[in-house]
Protein backbone atom coordinates (compact mmCIF):
# COMPACT_ATOMS: atom_id res chain seq x y z
CA UNK A 1 0.00 0.00 0.00
CA UNK A 2 1.26 3.31 -0.74
CA UNK A 3 2.13 5.80 1.77
CA UNK A 4 -0.72 8.92 1.74
CA UNK A 5 1.64 11.96 1.23
CA UNK A 6 2.49 14.32 3.80
CA UNK A 7 0.07 17.61 3.41
CA UNK A 8 1.12 21.09 4.42
CA UNK A 9 -0.71 23.80 3.91
CA UNK A 10 0.31 28.05 3.47
CA UNK A 11 -1.87 30.72 4.65
CA UNK A 12 -1.26 34.41 4.81
CA UNK A 13 -0.38 35.62 1.48
CA UNK A 14 -1.93 36.42 -1.43
CA UNK A 15 -1.76 33.31 -3.28
CA UNK A 16 -0.19 32.19 -6.39
CA UNK A 17 0.66 32.70 -8.95
CA UNK A 18 3.01 34.86 -7.15
CA UNK A 19 2.70 38.32 -8.32
CA UNK A 20 2.98 40.92 -5.63
CA UNK A 21 5.99 40.61 -3.17
CA UNK A 22 8.41 38.61 -1.25
CA UNK A 23 5.59 36.62 0.43
CA UNK A 24 3.87 35.65 -2.78
CA UNK A 25 7.24 34.50 -4.55
CA UNK A 26 8.43 32.02 -1.50
CA UNK A 27 4.97 30.34 -1.38
CA UNK A 28 5.19 29.53 -5.38
CA UNK A 29 8.59 28.41 -5.23
CA UNK A 30 8.21 26.45 -2.07
CA UNK A 31 5.08 24.71 -3.16
CA UNK A 32 5.46 23.91 -6.55
CA UNK A 33 8.87 22.55 -5.64
CA UNK A 34 7.91 20.49 -2.54
CA UNK A 35 5.20 19.29 -5.03
CA UNK A 36 7.75 17.93 -7.26
CA UNK A 37 9.42 16.31 -4.02
CA UNK A 38 6.25 14.37 -3.61
CA UNK A 39 4.27 16.69 -1.02
CA UNK A 40 0.70 17.60 -1.67
CA UNK A 41 0.28 21.57 -1.11
CA UNK A 42 -2.34 23.83 -0.33
CA UNK A 43 -2.11 27.24 -0.76
CA UNK A 44 -5.11 29.81 0.50
CA UNK A 45 -5.27 32.55 -2.09
CA UNK A 46 -7.23 36.01 -1.68
CA UNK A 47 -10.14 36.06 -4.23
CA UNK A 48 -9.20 39.36 -5.20
CA UNK A 49 -5.80 38.16 -6.33
CA UNK A 50 -6.32 34.08 -7.57
CA UNK A 51 -8.89 33.39 -9.83
CA UNK A 52 -11.58 32.02 -7.99
CA UNK A 53 -11.86 29.64 -10.95
CA UNK A 54 -8.07 28.31 -10.49
CA UNK A 55 -8.51 25.58 -8.14
CA UNK A 56 -4.86 23.97 -9.20
CA UNK A 57 -1.26 25.69 -10.15
CA UNK A 58 1.61 23.87 -11.05
CA UNK A 59 0.47 20.53 -8.97
CA UNK A 60 -0.83 22.72 -6.23
CA UNK A 61 -3.96 23.09 -4.99
CA UNK A 62 -5.53 26.11 -4.15
CA UNK A 63 -8.24 27.54 -2.26
CA UNK A 64 -9.51 31.02 -2.93
CA UNK A 65 -11.30 32.88 -0.35
CA UNK A 66 -13.11 36.36 0.00
CA UNK A 67 -11.97 39.32 2.39
CA UNK A 68 -11.95 42.75 2.80
CA UNK A 69 -9.95 44.69 0.55
CA UNK A 70 -8.94 47.23 3.08
CA UNK A 71 -5.08 48.45 4.17
CA UNK A 72 -6.03 47.05 7.64
CA UNK A 73 -8.36 44.33 7.24
CA UNK A 74 -7.19 42.36 3.77
CA UNK A 75 -4.49 40.02 5.65
CA UNK A 76 -6.19 39.12 8.86
CA UNK A 77 -9.77 38.99 7.43
CA UNK A 78 -8.46 36.05 4.96
CA UNK A 79 -6.24 34.20 7.54
CA UNK A 80 -8.97 34.27 9.80
CA UNK A 81 -11.32 32.78 6.93
CA UNK A 82 -8.45 30.54 5.93
CA UNK A 83 -7.52 28.97 9.41
CA UNK A 84 -10.93 28.12 9.89
CA UNK A 85 -10.88 26.04 6.70
CA UNK A 86 -8.34 24.84 7.57
CA UNK A 87 -9.04 23.58 10.59
CA UNK A 88 -12.60 22.12 9.81
CA UNK A 89 -10.91 19.49 7.15
CA UNK A 90 -11.60 16.09 8.01
CA UNK A 91 -9.39 13.14 8.96
CA UNK A 92 -9.01 11.82 5.86
CA UNK A 93 -8.02 15.37 4.39
CA UNK A 94 -6.18 16.17 7.60
CA UNK A 95 -3.21 18.57 7.07
CA UNK A 96 0.28 17.71 8.37
CA UNK A 97 1.80 21.27 9.00
CA UNK A 98 1.01 24.65 8.08
CA UNK A 99 3.22 27.22 7.28
CA UNK A 100 1.94 30.78 8.26
CA UNK A 101 3.19 34.05 6.98
CA UNK A 102 3.48 37.59 7.95
CA UNK A 103 4.06 38.33 11.68
CA UNK A 104 0.55 39.98 12.02
CA UNK A 105 -1.23 36.59 11.35
CA UNK A 106 -0.06 34.92 15.07
CA UNK A 107 -3.03 36.08 16.26
CA UNK A 108 -4.47 32.61 14.27
CA UNK A 109 -1.98 30.43 14.98
CA UNK A 110 -4.16 29.30 17.59
CA UNK A 111 -6.73 27.94 15.35
CA UNK A 112 -4.85 25.51 13.46
CA UNK A 113 -3.23 24.42 16.78
CA UNK A 114 -6.82 24.19 18.20
CA UNK A 115 -7.55 21.67 15.35
CA UNK A 116 -4.06 19.77 15.96
CA UNK A 117 -2.33 21.11 13.28
CA UNK A 118 1.31 21.77 13.99
CA UNK A 119 2.15 25.26 12.47
CA UNK A 120 5.48 27.59 11.99
CA UNK A 121 5.15 31.36 11.22
CA UNK A 122 7.52 33.06 9.12
CA UNK A 123 7.92 37.00 10.82
CA UNK A 124 9.81 38.40 7.94
CA UNK A 125 11.21 41.65 8.94
CA UNK A 126 10.28 43.59 12.18
CA UNK A 127 7.17 44.93 11.04
CA UNK A 128 6.07 47.84 13.47
CA UNK A 129 9.14 49.74 12.39
CA UNK A 130 7.63 50.00 8.79
CA UNK A 131 6.43 53.91 7.86
CA UNK A 132 3.17 52.83 5.90
CA UNK A 133 1.81 51.95 9.47
CA UNK A 134 -0.41 54.47 11.82
CA UNK A 135 -0.07 53.84 15.34
CA UNK A 136 -2.83 50.94 15.41
CA UNK A 137 -0.86 49.05 12.81
CA UNK A 138 1.88 49.40 14.81
CA UNK A 139 0.37 48.00 18.18
CA UNK A 140 -0.94 45.14 16.07
CA UNK A 141 2.71 44.39 14.83
CA UNK A 142 4.17 44.90 18.50
CA UNK A 143 1.56 42.29 20.10
CA UNK A 144 1.82 40.01 16.98
CA UNK A 145 5.63 39.81 17.04
CA UNK A 146 5.16 38.75 21.24
CA UNK A 147 2.88 36.75 20.40
CA UNK A 148 5.10 34.99 17.80
CA UNK A 149 7.26 33.82 20.38
CA UNK A 150 4.49 31.78 21.99
CA UNK A 151 2.08 30.31 19.60
CA UNK A 152 3.36 28.63 16.78
CA UNK A 153 5.17 25.23 16.86
CA UNK A 154 8.32 26.53 15.32
CA UNK A 155 9.22 30.48 14.27
CA UNK A 156 10.83 31.34 11.01
CA UNK A 157 12.78 34.04 10.53
CA UNK A 158 14.82 35.09 7.19
CA UNK A 159 17.74 37.04 8.59
CA UNK A 160 19.99 36.39 10.85
CA UNK A 161 19.75 40.08 11.76
CA UNK A 162 15.86 39.18 12.53
CA UNK A 163 17.07 35.69 14.31
CA UNK A 164 19.54 37.75 16.51
CA UNK A 165 15.96 40.20 17.58
CA UNK A 166 13.88 37.62 18.44
CA UNK A 167 16.65 35.52 20.50
CA UNK A 168 17.96 38.41 22.10
CA UNK A 169 14.85 40.20 22.69
CA UNK A 170 12.56 37.43 23.55
CA UNK A 171 14.71 34.37 24.13
CA UNK A 172 12.88 32.98 21.06
CA UNK A 173 15.32 30.74 18.91
CA UNK A 174 13.96 30.32 15.28
CA UNK A 175 14.88 28.29 11.73
CA UNK A 176 16.87 31.17 10.06
CA UNK A 177 15.81 30.36 6.48
CA UNK A 178 15.77 32.59 3.55
CA UNK A 179 15.16 33.16 0.12
CA UNK A 180 16.12 31.69 -2.87
CA UNK A 181 17.43 32.25 -7.21
CA UNK A 182 17.62 30.64 -10.10
CA UNK A 183 19.01 32.70 -12.18
CA UNK A 184 16.97 31.79 -15.73
CA UNK A 185 17.86 34.37 -18.82
CA UNK A 186 14.73 34.42 -20.54
CA UNK A 187 14.64 34.57 -24.22
CA UNK A 188 11.59 36.60 -25.37
CA UNK A 189 10.02 36.02 -28.94
CA UNK A 190 9.74 39.04 -30.81
CA UNK A 191 6.97 41.83 -29.61
CA UNK A 192 7.27 40.33 -26.29
CA UNK A 193 10.53 42.05 -25.15
CA UNK A 194 10.12 44.53 -21.89
CA UNK A 195 13.22 46.21 -23.09
CA UNK A 196 11.63 46.70 -26.51
CA UNK A 197 8.42 48.12 -25.11
CA UNK A 198 10.24 50.21 -22.11
CA UNK A 199 13.27 51.17 -25.57
CA UNK A 200 15.60 50.01 -23.21
CA UNK A 201 19.05 48.83 -24.58
CA UNK A 202 20.93 45.89 -22.37
CA UNK A 203 23.19 47.67 -20.04
CA UNK A 204 21.98 50.86 -20.62
CA UNK A 205 19.77 51.33 -17.92
CA UNK A 206 19.57 51.18 -13.83
CA UNK A 207 17.26 48.99 -12.13
CA UNK A 208 14.75 49.67 -8.95
CA UNK A 209 12.64 47.26 -7.69
CA UNK A 210 10.07 47.44 -4.88
CA UNK A 211 6.70 48.30 -3.54
CA UNK A 212 6.91 52.18 -3.29
CA UNK A 213 6.35 52.75 0.35
CA UNK A 214 8.51 55.58 2.46
CA UNK A 215 10.68 52.43 3.79
CA UNK A 216 11.54 51.32 0.37
CA UNK A 217 13.05 55.02 -0.30
CA UNK A 218 12.04 55.27 -3.70
CA UNK A 219 11.53 58.72 -3.00
CA UNK A 220 14.85 59.12 -2.02
CA UNK A 221 16.52 57.12 -5.16
CA UNK A 222 14.22 59.44 -7.53
CA UNK A 223 15.67 62.81 -5.75
CA UNK A 224 19.12 61.19 -5.94
CA UNK A 225 19.38 60.62 -9.63
CA UNK A 226 18.67 64.31 -10.59
CA UNK A 227 21.96 64.94 -9.88
CA UNK A 228 23.38 61.70 -11.93
CA UNK A 229 24.71 62.95 -15.36
CA UNK A 230 24.51 61.32 -18.38
CA UNK A 231 21.53 59.75 -20.21
CA UNK A 232 20.69 56.34 -18.62
CA UNK A 233 17.68 55.80 -17.77
CA UNK A 234 16.42 54.88 -14.25
CA UNK A 235 13.36 51.72 -14.41
CA UNK A 236 11.28 52.42 -11.17
CA UNK A 237 9.89 48.89 -10.93
CA UNK A 238 6.68 48.89 -8.54
CA UNK A 239 3.73 49.59 -6.84
CA UNK A 240 1.77 50.02 -3.64
CA UNK A 241 -2.23 49.34 -4.19
CA UNK A 242 -2.63 51.88 -1.05
CA UNK A 243 0.43 54.22 -1.53
CA UNK A 244 -1.60 56.51 -4.07
CA UNK A 245 -0.95 59.67 -3.52
CA UNK A 246 2.73 58.83 -2.49
CA UNK A 247 3.11 57.61 -5.82
CA UNK A 248 1.31 60.71 -7.57
CA UNK A 249 4.42 62.64 -5.58
CA UNK A 250 7.03 60.32 -6.91
CA UNK A 251 6.11 60.74 -10.17
CA UNK A 252 5.81 64.33 -10.18
CA UNK A 253 9.24 64.66 -8.93
CA UNK A 254 11.05 62.44 -11.12
CA UNK A 255 12.98 63.93 -13.95
CA UNK A 256 12.27 62.45 -17.60
CA UNK A 257 15.16 59.86 -17.27
CA UNK A 258 13.03 57.69 -14.77
CA UNK A 259 10.52 55.77 -16.25
CA UNK A 260 7.33 54.36 -14.34
CA UNK A 261 6.40 50.88 -16.06
CA UNK A 262 4.13 49.78 -12.90
CA UNK A 263 4.79 46.46 -11.32
CA UNK A 264 6.72 43.64 -13.88
CA UNK A 265 6.29 40.06 -13.13
CA UNK A 266 7.67 36.62 -14.57
CA UNK A 267 9.79 36.31 -17.89
CA UNK A 268 10.05 40.67 -18.26
CA UNK A 269 11.28 40.92 -14.78
CA UNK A 270 13.83 38.19 -15.12
CA UNK A 271 14.63 40.10 -18.54
CA UNK A 272 15.17 43.30 -16.59
CA UNK A 273 17.19 41.79 -13.85
CA UNK A 274 19.52 40.26 -16.46
CA UNK A 275 20.56 42.95 -18.78
CA UNK A 276 20.52 46.38 -16.16
CA UNK A 277 23.67 48.07 -15.63
CA UNK A 278 22.94 48.33 -12.00
CA UNK A 279 20.33 47.52 -9.46
CA UNK A 280 19.59 49.87 -6.65
CA UNK A 281 18.28 48.76 -3.10
CA UNK A 282 16.89 50.74 -0.85
CA UNK A 283 15.11 49.47 1.94
CA UNK A 284 15.73 50.19 5.56
CA UNK A 285 13.47 47.71 7.35
CA UNK A 286 12.69 44.01 6.78
CA UNK A 287 14.58 41.21 6.27
CA UNK A 288 16.58 39.08 3.76
CA UNK A 289 14.43 40.93 0.75
CA UNK A 290 13.77 38.85 -2.50
CA UNK A 291 14.62 41.31 -4.91
CA UNK A 292 18.13 41.80 -3.96
CA UNK A 293 18.85 38.20 -3.40
CA UNK A 294 17.66 37.93 -6.95
CA UNK A 295 19.52 40.99 -8.40
CA UNK A 296 22.21 39.70 -7.13
CA UNK A 297 21.72 36.11 -8.73
CA UNK A 298 21.45 37.71 -11.96
CA UNK A 299 24.85 38.67 -11.82
CA UNK A 300 23.85 42.53 -11.33
CA UNK A 301 26.22 45.58 -10.32
CA UNK A 302 24.64 46.14 -6.94
CA UNK A 303 24.44 49.82 -5.14
CA UNK A 304 22.48 49.07 -1.78
CA UNK A 305 21.55 51.23 1.44
CA UNK A 306 23.80 50.42 4.14
CA UNK A 307 21.42 48.56 6.66
CA UNK A 308 22.45 45.54 8.68
CA UNK A 309 20.15 42.79 7.23
CA UNK A 310 21.07 44.15 3.50
CA UNK A 311 25.13 43.75 4.34
CA UNK A 312 24.15 40.58 5.43
CA UNK A 313 23.09 39.48 1.68
CA UNK A 314 25.33 41.39 -0.29
CA UNK A 315 28.69 41.25 2.04
CA UNK A 316 31.83 42.81 -0.50
CA UNK A 317 29.27 42.37 -3.79
CA UNK A 318 27.63 45.85 -3.56
CA UNK A 319 28.35 49.70 -3.68
CA UNK A 320 27.15 51.40 -0.36
CA UNK A 321 25.53 54.19 0.26
CA UNK A 322 22.65 56.07 2.92
CA UNK A 323 19.39 56.30 1.71
CA UNK A 324 19.06 59.50 4.21
CA UNK A 325 21.72 61.02 2.45
CA UNK A 326 20.61 60.67 -1.33
CA UNK A 327 24.16 62.21 -2.35
CA UNK A 328 25.44 59.21 -1.28
CA UNK A 329 23.41 57.38 -3.36
CA UNK A 330 24.73 59.76 -6.74
CA UNK A 331 28.01 59.90 -5.84
CA UNK A 332 27.94 55.71 -6.73
CA UNK A 333 25.67 55.56 -8.82
CA UNK A 334 28.23 58.19 -10.97
CA UNK A 335 30.78 55.16 -10.46
CA UNK A 336 28.76 53.24 -11.84
CA UNK A 337 28.52 55.63 -14.93
CA UNK A 338 32.07 55.32 -15.16
CA UNK A 339 32.46 51.85 -15.14
CA UNK A 340 34.47 51.52 -11.44
CA UNK A 341 34.54 48.25 -10.54
CA UNK A 342 31.16 47.28 -12.27
CA UNK A 343 32.55 43.97 -13.94
CA UNK A 344 33.84 42.75 -10.69
CA UNK A 345 30.76 43.30 -8.91
CA UNK A 346 28.75 41.78 -10.88
CA UNK A 347 31.29 38.58 -10.80
CA UNK A 348 31.04 38.80 -6.83
CA UNK A 349 27.34 39.03 -7.21
CA UNK A 350 26.81 36.27 -8.95
CA UNK A 351 29.03 33.89 -7.03
CA UNK A 352 27.58 34.89 -3.37
CA UNK A 353 24.24 33.85 -4.43
CA UNK A 354 25.18 30.58 -6.12
CA UNK A 355 26.92 29.84 -2.79
CA UNK A 356 24.29 31.15 -0.37
CA UNK A 357 20.83 31.62 -1.87
CA UNK A 358 19.64 28.75 -4.12
CA UNK A 359 16.18 27.47 -3.98
CA UNK A 360 17.55 23.85 -3.42
CA UNK A 361 18.58 24.47 -0.01
CA UNK A 362 16.24 26.64 0.54
CA UNK A 363 13.52 23.95 0.01
CA UNK A 364 15.70 21.37 1.80
CA UNK A 365 15.47 23.50 5.48
CA UNK A 366 11.71 23.65 4.88
CA UNK A 367 11.05 20.04 3.90
CA UNK A 368 13.24 19.70 7.59
CA UNK A 369 11.21 21.71 9.28
CA UNK A 370 7.41 20.43 7.98
CA UNK A 371 8.72 16.78 8.64
CA UNK A 372 9.77 17.50 11.94
CA UNK A 373 5.92 19.33 12.76
CA UNK A 374 4.60 16.33 10.67
CA UNK A 375 6.23 14.05 12.81
CA UNK A 376 5.06 15.44 15.86
CA UNK A 377 1.86 15.13 14.51
CA UNK A 378 1.96 11.46 14.04
CA UNK A 379 3.41 11.37 17.56
CA UNK A 380 0.40 12.93 18.95
CA UNK A 381 2.38 16.03 19.93
CA UNK A 382 -0.02 18.82 18.02
CA UNK A 383 0.90 21.90 20.19
CA UNK A 384 4.55 23.10 21.32
CA UNK A 385 6.71 21.65 24.15
CA UNK A 386 7.64 24.61 25.71
CA UNK A 387 11.22 26.78 24.95
CA UNK A 388 13.46 23.33 25.35
CA UNK A 389 11.53 22.27 22.28
CA UNK A 390 12.26 25.38 20.06
CA UNK A 391 15.83 25.24 21.05
CA UNK A 392 16.25 21.83 19.46
CA UNK A 393 14.74 23.22 16.44
CA UNK A 394 17.26 25.78 16.35
CA UNK A 395 20.12 23.32 17.16
CA UNK A 396 19.09 21.08 14.24
CA UNK A 397 18.90 24.22 11.63
CA UNK A 398 22.20 25.25 12.49
CA UNK A 399 23.56 21.82 11.80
Amino acid sequence: MTARPLHVAMLGSRGIPGNYGGYETLVEELAVRLVERGWRVTVYCRSHFTPPSLVRYRGTELVVLPTLRTKYLDTPVHTFLSALEAGRRTAADRIDAALVVNSANALFVPILRAAGIPTALHVDGIEKRRAKWGLPGRAVYALSERLACAVPDALVTDAEVIRRHYEERYGAPSWAIAYGVDPIVPQPAPGDSVLEKLGLQPRRYVLYVSRFEPENNPHRVVEAYRTVGGDLPLVMVGGAPYARRFIARLRERADPRVLFPGPIYGTGYRELLAHATAYVHATEVGGTHPALVEAMGYGNCLVVNDAPENREVAGDAALWFRAAEPETLAVALERVRAGDGVAERRRKAAERAAARYSWQGVVDRYEALFRRLAGERRDGRSRPSGPRQRVNYARENER
